[in-house]
């Protein structure tokens, strides 16, 4: 194998199974679907084959390639951008609520003739994007978030008393990928993510906090009804130090694959990657004894001297990945269909005529939208059949045609995708929709009738 690394699954007793690519039929049917997946993806040399979201997303009218930018760059359309903007959200939540983690915010460009910058450099050289300042100033664009932080922290006032200290930034990065190694929106060269990095006093402490950070983020996932599986690199040296705390994360709801590397080529000592089922990357967590001392970030102990932090880096997954995976999910189902809480339109009202029936349409948007939720009114001079048709096209969750029989009415025959059509009030849709939003950041959308809204991509 590749630098003789070594490949093991843990059984639920915390049991070591050797894995090889001659050995890895015998995990199928006895281990997890996704570990199955995952293990195929890490130590077997098939390869995984991926839906392709960029074509999806761009039917849906999420997004699309900029011409007039660099390759493996993006513009996002309303819908997209709506959903972009939620995901961000529900992101910088996560890290302020549920982490009680600082926010900070560091620029963009840094400076070449900065040492710090340049340590930095080292890990990202091949893909690094340059950018020509005034008088000849080298500047480079941001590749990860760690260049602020860290300069941050550097001159901060930190004692043995603030420890474990978490802080956060949502924050764009740039990473000049080989042209020949872009692949739509999975990945590009421009991508957003919401990073967490905790200082702790020592070894002990840091192994206590990436425990603590691996159980929040499994709640997290599962509050989305995402299942993960997760992938352990460590290296050989601290391989029989971190065993304990490896296994103590095992439970019946993911499987571990642990990746022994015979020496330590980058600044972790341990990290692990929680993957889907699919397996999509989504959530990484890296524990780092390296850098503290490397950019000269310490606290003050209870003696005052000063010592040097276990930082661990923790990435809640790009906006991009997050993205692909609410759209796999979707594509898993027989009929597919957005969380409810991401759908662009949550509720489209279709009038059967413009004439007789659009007023009152309008009266039952309005009550709508003051309830927060999204919706729109499908007014266009074109069939019952055709309009109907297209609200099921854009994956829309409810809809509601209002003919003579449903005027005046308080209950209605609303059509529940993926599922039989059932009447109810807009009083019982209201408190349905919130109920299963609970929780979610909320955004409105623009525009009530579709025949004043633009086709920003042209469909086919």
């Amino acid at each position: 194998m590749e630098n003789n690394k070594r490949f093991y699954v843990f059984d639920s007793q915390g049991n070591e199974l050797l894995v090889t690519p001659q050995n890895i039929d015998l995990l199928k049917g006895g281990f997890d679907l996704g570990l199955e997946k995952l293990v195929t993806m890490v130590v077997s040399p098939e390869k995984i084959t991926y839906a392709n979201h960029t074509e999806i997303m761009q039917k849906l009218e999420w997004l699309d390639y900029e011409p007039s930018s660099d390759k493996g760059h993006f513009r996002f359309y309303p819908k997209g951008a709506l959903i972009y903007n939620l995901l961000t959200e529900w992101c910088r939540s996560i890290a302020s609520d549920c982490f009680n983690a600082f926010p900070v915010k560091t620029p963009f460009l840094y400076r070449l003739d900065n040492d710090a910058v340049k340590k930095q450099i080292g890990i990202f050289a091949d893909s690094v994007y340059f950018a020509s300042g005034k008088l000849s100033e080298k500047l480079v664009v941001r590749f990860n978030d760690d260049l602020g932080i860290f300069e941050i922290m550097k001159n901060s006032q930190i004692t043995h008393k603030h420890l474990p200290l978490r802080t956060y930034e949502h924050t764009p990065s740039f990473r000049y990928n080989k042209s020949g190694n872009l692949s739509g929106i999975r990945r590009g060269r421009y991508f957003s993510f919401t990073d967490i990095h905790s200082f702790c006093k020592d070894q002990g402490q840091g192994l206590e906090e990436y425990q603590e950070i691996h159980r929040k983020l499994i709640k997290i996932a599962k509050e989305v009804d995402i299942k993960t599986t997760s992938h352990f690199k460590v290296t050989e040296k601290y391989y029989s130090a971190f065993k304990d705390t490896i296994k103590s994360l095992i439970s019946p709801q993911e499987g571990i694959l642990i990746e022994i590397n015979p020496s330590q080529r980058q600044y972790w000592a341990m990290k692990h990657i929680m993957c889907t089922e699919h397996p999509q990357k989504l959530f990484h967590v890296q524990l780092d004894f390296e850098n503290s001392k490397r950019f000269k970030i310490f606290y003050k102990d209870q003696d005052d001297n000063e010592k040097n932090c276990v930082i661990i880096h923790t990435s809640l997954g790009s906006i991009e990945k997050w993205m692909i995976i609410i759209l796999e999910d979707a594509l898993k189902k027989e009929i597919p269909i957005l969380p409810l809480w991401i759908s662009p339109i949550q509720v489209r009202i279709i009038p059967v005529s413009e004439e007789k029936h659009l007023n009152f349409c309008l009266e039952i948007a309005e009550k709508l939208k003051k309830q927060k939720i999204r919706v729109d009114i499908d007014d266009r001079k074109e069939s019952l059949g055709k309009r109907i048709r297209y609200s099921e096209r854009e994956w829309v969750p409810y809809v509601i045609v209002c003919g003579d029989k449903e005027l005046g009415s308080s209950c209605f025959p609303i059509r529940v995708r993926g599922e039989e059509q059932k009447e109810m009030s807009l009083y019982v849709l209201a408190e349905l929709i919130k109920e299963k939003t609970k929780g979610m950041p909320f955004r409105s959308s623009q525009g009530l009738l579709l025949s004043k809204k633009p086709v920003f991509r042209g469909r086919d």
